[in-house]
């Protein structure tokens, strides 16, 4: 599974995360991705889009 949406391209991104004593850690934040059936250009697809395009109705839901 791809960690990217493909209706506004948003993907994985990185940064370090600081504990309580202010040690540093390399890590990952990934986005809400959920598996849809969508229409693309007419046709019912699978996709995988975040959850800020679900909500924001850039994706049209197939029945």
């Amino acid at each position: 599974m791809s960690r990217k949406c493909e209706i506004c391209g948003k993907g994985v991104t990185s940064g370090i995360q600081y504990s309580h004593s202010h040690r540093k850690s390399k890590r990952t934040w990934a986005p809400n991705l959920k598996k849809v059936k969508a229409i693309v250009k007419g046709t019912p697809k699978t996709i995988h889009a975040c959850t800020r395009c679900l909500r924001s109705g850039k994706v049209q839901r197939a029945i």
